[in-house]
């Protein structure tokens, strides 16, 4: 139940801490996001699940059935990995970076919203 791995809820956070850390560093670098543009599959794959997000609350309020949102937040947090390992977010330079801080950014917001419904905190540092 505690792991930092797996379909555990420190493993969700631990995403979000993960991404505002790389946010945190990219804006001491004097980076900050911009347009969007998916290039790598995985960034393709990250965008297409936390475009679902709307569609997992309208389900859950529907069904009233909250595990909806814990499966589509593991999902979001093992795809933001998979982008993580193959997509460099801070090593990028120019509009990739922008592009990438602007997913990362939207990701984060995805994920601290669906802790938030859960009655989980998102923390910005574990």
């Amino acid at each position: 139940m505690l792991a930092f791995d797996g379909n555990t809820a420190p493993y969700l956070m631990y995403a979000h801490a993960r991404i505002r850390s790389i946010l945190r560093k990219a804006a001491l670098a004097g980076a900050a996001p911009g347009a969007i543009v998916l290039e790598a599959p995985q960034e393709r794959a990250l965008a297409l699940t936390v475009v679902q997000l709307a569609g997992i609350l309208d389900r859950t309020a529907e069904t009233l059935q909250p595990h909806r949102i814990c499966a589509f937040l593991y999902d979001l947090a093992t795809s933001f990995t998979g982008f993580y390992e193959g997509c460099p977010v801070l090593k990028s330079e120019g509009a990739t970076r922008a592009s990438r801080l602007a997913l990362c950014e939207v990701v984060a917001r995805a994920l601290a919203l669906g802790l938030e419904l859960l009655g989980i905190a998102a923390p910005d540092q574990m």
